[in-house]
């Protein structure tokens, strides 16, 4: 292996022999060993943590929540300006 000097990239020398590629079961301890490291990174939030961001998503749902329910008002406004109230037949 040869480590590449502009962007300090890793790449097989032209001369170097190829690795093998690992088998199928292999790839697939190794795949259940990095999610087992991964979850030892995870740092659970303290009770006032938790706390917090639930109130944060809590608040972002009725902002968004809110949000919808006048864009919607303003649609149904807005379609029966143009096409007028349904039900009703004008005309002849």
């Amino acid at each position: 292996m040869v480590q590449d000097g502009s962007k300090a990239e890793v790449v097989a020398a032209s001369g170097a022999p190829r690795e093998k590629k690992p088998g199928f079961f292999q790839r697939i301890a190794v795949f259940v060993r990095q999610v087992f490291a991964e979850l030892r990174k995870v740092v659970t939030p303290t009770r006032q943590e938790l706390l917090k961001y639930t109130a944060v998503v809590l608040g972002f749902v009725v902002v968004m929540m809110a949000l919808v329910y006048g864009l919607d008002v303003l649609f149904v406004w807005v379609t029966t300006v143009v096409f007028g109230t349904p039900g009703t037949v004008s005309g002849g």
